[in-house]
């Protein structure tokens, strides 16, 4: 009963198509609040994790509008306690895959292999600080802002934990000094944006019966 309750409010959410506006009686504005809703609702229902990616870098300009997307994601007492660093010089993303490739030969054998950030042309590295109690889901409101506003834009993503130990690695270490993080601060996550190269995947199945209402 309490799944089922759960699944109709979701389900009514991403089907609306009725009145979303009941503060206004006008009904172009009830019109544009449904459409921003539908807007919202479409972007974050059908945005998956993309692991193919065109050459071509995202566009500066672009990116700019990403990013500022993510420092606008909330943060504990809005500390806004990240740092973000954006690459998309070959010659960075070459020299970390070729220390990956060391150290993972066998990641080289995935089938359209270019690079070690799922063939992304662009990636964001996050930092957060060292003694943070909330690092880790300040930066995480911030990649899920930067990864939807991206998708809104046709732009592609993907988040990248296993590129933290290798830019923590020593032979990394001229790379990771590259990012100039301020002193105190650690990588927390890495995000492959691009172009994607092919089709959208269809969603993995979602388990519902891990969220439901307390009666």
């Amino acid at each position: 009963m309490k799944i089922a309750k759960f699944m109709v409010t979701m389900l009514g959410a991403a089907a609306m198509t009725g009145c979303c506006c009941n503060e206004c009686d006008d009904k172009e504005c009830e019109a544009q609040a449904c459409s921003k809703e539908q807007t919202v609702i479409e972007n974050i229902m059908t945005r998956r994790s993309v692991r193919d990616y065109k050459e071509e870098p995202v566009c500066r300009e672009q990116m700019e509008k990403i990013l500022e997307c993510g420092i606008y994601a909330p943060s504990a007492m809005n500390s806004q306690g990240w740092a973000v660093r954006v690459v998309d010089a070959p010659d960075f993303i070459d020299g970390v895959t070729a220390i990956a490739k060391e150290k993972m030969p066998q990641m080289c054998e995935q089938p359209g292999f270019r690079n070690f950030f799922r063939n992304a042309p662009t990636v964001a590295f996050i930092a957060v600080p060292d003694e943070s109690y909330s690092g880790e889901f300040d930066s995480g409101l911030l990649a899920q802002n930067m990864m939807l506003s991206a998708w809104s834009m046709g732009i592609g993503s993907c988040c990248l934990g296993s590129v933290i130990p290798v830019m923590n690695s020593e032979e990394a270490k001229p790379y990771l000094e590259r990012l100039k993080l301020p002193e105190g601060y650690h990588l927390q996550v890495a995000i492959a944006f691009g172009y994607p190269a092919g089709e959208n995947p269809e969603a993995p199945a979602r388990d519902y019966s891990k969220a439901y209402y307390i009666e």
